[in-house]
């Protein structure tokens, strides 16, 4: 079993004109809690919409408890 519920590694996200997201990676560990703060614009959204399979990622790996995951909505 992985250490880490959840991984984000090197997410990457393209907008026409803009990279919301450059390689962006989130780790989170059993039992944490954790928050998303930031700026306007700094791809907040972006990131949870590529995590909930509203978006799907340019580039990077999900995975979940270890093992690599495509999320659709």
């Amino acid at each position: 079993m992985s250490e880490y519920v959840l991984e984000m590694k090197d997410i990457t996200k393209v907008f026409p004109g803009v990279v919301a997201l450059d390689k962006v990676s989130l780790k989170v560990r059993p039992g944490t809690v954790h928050a998303l703060m930031g700026e306007n614009g700094a791809g907040k959204s972006t990131l949870m919409k590529c995590l909930f399979g509203i978006y799907r990622p340019d580039g990077g790996e999900i995975r979940l408890e270890g093992r690599p995951v495509v999320i659709r909505s």
